[in-house]
């Protein structure tokens, strides 16, 4: 086998299962995610997908199958993996009593960034994301689309070639989710990451994702192009007709939750 990474897609996964007890949470998945993708994996709470994300991130291990990210196995070679992926987690993940750059600058550490460069990233890192007028601010005041965009420059300060989102815009109104998307949109261009996302907002997997998986009860239902997949329903086909054709359920994904940290913390903790 070649040892050059180049010529491995960004995520291969063979035959991957994943229980807790009796219940099966992700059921033989088969997926390949190309290098430079904007890929979006959709289905409704419980059908598998943060699951997946764990096991790609090594936070839960493979218990069946094989899981490869750029040709390294999770398994056997979890460091040099982590070293490669820029992760935003549903749950929170800023400490809201510490300023925007103190938290960027916590995660530069924490990914191991070497000391010399720290600051030029992070400071590159809020740039990026538009924080620069903020970052001495403490987080506690930022509004939920500022939170949600301070934890993407965490997630890029160490120039993740594999950025996986899980559900990056939930509890966001209309506008600062545009503004996310506009900052990953315009990063990928820039810097040619691999993109792997969750959301419930059939809309915005349609306009951002090159290729999306549909799973359903921890089986990948279907996979292809947006347009592709509307056209095997026919003419005025929406993304979530395809999905209910597919899977049979419904999504429900019409949080809008405005407001600050405060609200963020509720919309995705659900307290």
């Amino acid at each position: 086998m070649s040892t050059d990474q180049s010529v491995h897609p960004a995520v291969q996964c063979e035959h991957l299962t994943h229980r807790f007890g009796d219940v099966v949470a992700v059921d033989d998945l088969n997926l390949r995610i190309e290098r430079g993708e904007m890929f979006g994996l959709l289905g409704p709470n419980g059908a598998g997908k943060t699951t997946t994300i764990r096991v790609l991130n090594t936070l839960v291990p493979v218990q069946q199958g094989q899981v490869r990210v750029f040709g390294m196995d999770v398994m056997r070679q979890p460091m040099d993996v982590r070293c490669n992926l820029g992760y935003v987690p549903q749950q929170l993940s800023v400490d809201g009593a510490l300023t925007g750059r103190q938290n960027v600058m916590w995660f530069a550490r924490l990914y191991d960034v070497p000391r010399r460069q720290r600051k030029e990233r992070v400071e590159e890192a809020l740039v990026t994301m538009g924080l620069t007028d903020v970052a001495e601010r403490v987080v506690s005041t930022y509004s939920g689309g500022m939170v949600r965009r301070l934890e993407l420059a965490q997630a890029l300060v160490n120039y993740p070639s594999l950025l996986i989102l899980d559900e990056p815009t939930l509890g966001l109104d209309p506008m600062a989710r545009d503004s996310v998307w506009d900052h990953v949109t315009s990063m990928r261009d820039r810097l040619g990451m691999t993109v792997l996302l969750t959301t419930h907002y059939m809309e915005e997997a349609d306009a951002l994702c090159n290729r999306v998986g549909l799973m359903y009860k921890g089986r990948l239902q279907a996979t292809g192009a947006p347009d592709d997949l509307r056209a095997q329903l026919g003419p005025g086909a929406s993304l979530e007709d395809v999905f209910r054709h597919f899977a049979g359920a419904e999504l429900s994904g019409n949080t809008t939750e405005q407001g600050g940290l405060r609200n963020v913390r509720q919309s995705r903790t659900g307290r």
